[in-house]
């Protein structure tokens, strides 16, 4: 009996304890990781770091001199020399090294041997970037961020660069128009493309960025940001009257340019530009961000004048896409197929739209349009992105990078009220006046007196 006792007093605490970290593994990963995986992965990574370097093939020979050292002071067997490894620092989600890699190594011999450096260490992913010659950066990741995703504190927005989602090495994508102008985004219903599109408009609702959209579904999707949008089109024909108009104000803007490009003897170099980001700041002229959602919309024809309403407007999406970065305006495309069957000049258009982000798709055929032609290899990523993970996506541009990301949930309502509150933000562009959609204003309600008045009699 003492026995039994004596084995649930032990034994209880002990499954209750270890059911508990099961649990919370599961459910709170964030919680788990840092009481539970952060002293268990840096003591694995710590007690077998050199035999897992050597299994993976990871190791030089020592030097001579190494060799003459350890045989004079010792009589161990002289090993294979690892990377020499540095401080490892924890993070919220993980685990951050660098690695000064040995003499006849590269970055590929180590990215190439991520997924045994995962299983070994007990991670949920490693990834490898490079910081400097012979020196690689190891992020070990202790759970899937993407399940639950958190957006990092450091991810503060700047002008044009918007912190959308969170890539599946737990850093933020951020998009950045500086950077990458145009972008094309696809996805299929219900795969999260209208959240990435909210949280695109409510980052760029807080900075002095002139927001103008093209909805052909009548505009409901961007009906409810109207109160920051400088111009909405909500059907193919209003969308043919505004886009004409935005090409008179690049065209308005490349005269400015060129006027400051007026070069005068005296004028110091760097006064010379090429784009509006070199004019002063009391003569720049505010940035232009263009949504276009459900593209093929504006691609559809039924008649022959649709055929030259068509035709003229893609022609105009086009010149803004080639055109439009020196002169402060950026295309947004949305959409969920994109491709040469939709007509002419459509393969052209997405020549030009450098980033890319594919939510889950109905078919291969649709992801092939998005990534194919920049990285093959992630197609077979998107096509694999499940239903029941809306909101994931893969990101990549032109240079063949490409990453998992997912945007964190934000309700319609919430995104309507930051699009109000940041009203006052809307830029003065009088040619886009006529385009402004009209916002209604909100009655406001007055509680009746606690206490009632009453007249006052002689």
């Amino acid at each position: 009996m003492s026995d039994l006792v004596t084995l649930l007093e032990v034994g209880g605490p002990v499954a209750a304890l270890g059911g508990g970290a099961a649990y919370t593994r599961a459910k709170h990963p964030r919680v788990y990781w840092p009481v539970v995986g952060l002293p268990i992965s840096t003591a694995r990574l710590l007690g077998s770091y050199g035999s897992v370097m050597e299994a993976c093939g990871l190791t030089v020979a020592p030097s001579r001199l190494r060799v003459l050292a350890v045989k004079a002071t010792t009589r161990r067997e002289v090993r294979p020399v690892p990377p020499r490894r540095g401080i490892i620092r924890p993070t919220s989600t993980g685990l951050r090294l660098r690695l000064r890699l040995a003499p006849g190594q590269e970055p590929a011999d180590v990215a190439a041997s991520a997924e045994r450096l995962r299983h070994a260490w007990g991670v949920h992913a490693v990834y490898v970037t490079t910081v400097k010659p012979g020196v690689v950066e190891l992020r070990l990741v202790g759970f899937d961020v993407l399940r639950n995703v958190r957006m990092p504190r450091k991810a503060t927005a700047e002008l044009l660069k918007v912190p959308v989602a969170l890539r599946e090495d737990a850093t933020p994508f951020v998009r950045d128009y500086r950077t990458i102008p145009h972008q094309l985004t696809l996805g299929a219903t219900l795969s999260g493309k209208s959240m990435y599109l909210r949280h695109l408009i409510t980052g760029l609702a807080r900075q002095s960025v002139a927001l103008v959209g093209i909805d052909c579904k009548r505009g409901v999707e961007l009906a409810p940001f109207a109160s920051r949008l400088s111009a909405l089109a909500t059907d193919p024909d209003e969308a043919a009257e505004l886009l004409p108009v935005l090409i008179k104000e690049m065209e308005v803007r490349y005269d400015l340019i060129k006027a400051r490009q007026g070069i005068a003897p005296g004028t110091p170099d760097e006064e010379i530009t090429s784009d509006i980001w070199g004019l002063p700041d009391s003569e720049r002229p505010v940035p232009i961000v263009l949504f276009v959602d459900e593209v093929a919309e504006l691609f559809l024809v039924a008649t022959k004048k649709d055929e030259e309403r068509r035709d003229e407007m893609v022609t105009q999406l086009i010149r803004l896409a080639q055109l439009g970065r020196a002169a402060g305006i950026y295309l947004e495309v949305c959409g969920q197929r994109f491709g040469a069957e939709l007509g002419k000049g459509a393969t052209m258009l997405r020549a030009q739209l450098t980033g890319r982000v594919c939510h889950r798709v109905n078919d291969e055929a649709s992801a092939k349009m998005a990534l194919g032609d920049i990285a093959p290899e992630a197609v077979f990523a998107a096509c694999a992105i499940a239903p029941e993970m809306p909101g994931l996506a893969v990101a990549g541009d032109t240079s063949g990078g490409w990453s998992r990301i997912r945007t964190p949930y934000l309700s319609l309502s919430d995104a309507a009220g930051i699009c109000r509150e940041s009203a006052h933000l809307v830029p003065d562009l009088p040619a886009l006046k006529p385009f402004r959609p009209d916002t209604p204003v909100r009655p406001v309600e007055s509680s009746a007196p606690a206490v009632q008045p009453h007249p006052v009699t002689d």
